[in-house]
């Protein structure tokens, strides 16, 4: 019986294999390959996809940021292309940096005038506070009907040459102003006015304090 047992064993291990199995084999090795050659191809037109949506979505966000792109594509009715999508987001670029630019200089000019702007008031209140301290003598102070009465004198002379401006209607007025004013507005002419004037009420008030 043993005998007999060892010598199915020995026969089954002798037993050639069939061809049909080597083709079987060989078959599943080449679908095995195919089909990862398969996946990779697949795998490769997803990430090329992808990448190409990523460029269309930049683009579109180029031209929906960028003004220009926006008028030219509402004037003119067609899509831009890629390379003037370009082109056009450097210019804007390049229009900003220079904004920019211009926006720093003039913040650090007017930061310049607020310091200055500073000084001159911190100036005026220590000479405030100069004279509130030792105000100086009475009689040198000059009141506000004084000062009234200067103004008043000059603007009647003033007036006394307006006077002969032709005024029958607003074009003859504005016509005649401006060789008023380089007439008889010049520095040398209003200097002389003032000093006359000046003058002139100084010796009235002379007179007022004689009188008294």
């Amino acid at each position: 019986m043993a005998e007999g047992s060892k010598s199915d064993v020995v026969d089954m291990k002798a037993e050639p294999s069939s061809p049909n199995d080597d083709e079987d084999s060989d078959t599943n090795r080449s679908n095995s390959s195919l089909s990862y050659k398969e996946r990779r191809r697949e795998a490769h037109t997803q990430a090329e996809q992808k990448r190409r949506d990523a460029i269309k979505k930049g683009y579109d966000t180029l031209q929906e940021l960028v003004p220009t792109c926006q008028q030219q594509n509402d004037a003119s009715g067609y899509k831009l292309s890629k390379a003037a999508v370009l082109q056009k987001s450097i210019d804007y670029i390049s229009y900003l940096h220079q904004k920019k630019k211009k926006q720093e200089e003039e913040r650090v000019a007017l930061q310049k005038d607020v310091i200055g702007l500073r000084i001159i008031q911190s100036g005026y209140e220590q000479m405030l506070q100069n004279q509130q301290a030792s105000p100086g003598r009475t009689e040198a102070r000059i009141s506000e009907d004084i000062k009234f009465q200067v103004f008043q004198a000059i603007m009647d002379e003033m007036f006394q040459s307006f006077d002969t401006i032709s005024m029958n209607d607003f074009t003859e007025l504005t016509t005649g102003v401006i060789p008023w004013l380089e007439e008889n507005c010049k520095p040398h002419l209003l200097r002389d006015v003032v000093s006359r004037t000046l003058r002139n009420v100084a010796s009235n008030l002379q007179n007022s304090a004689m009188e008294m």
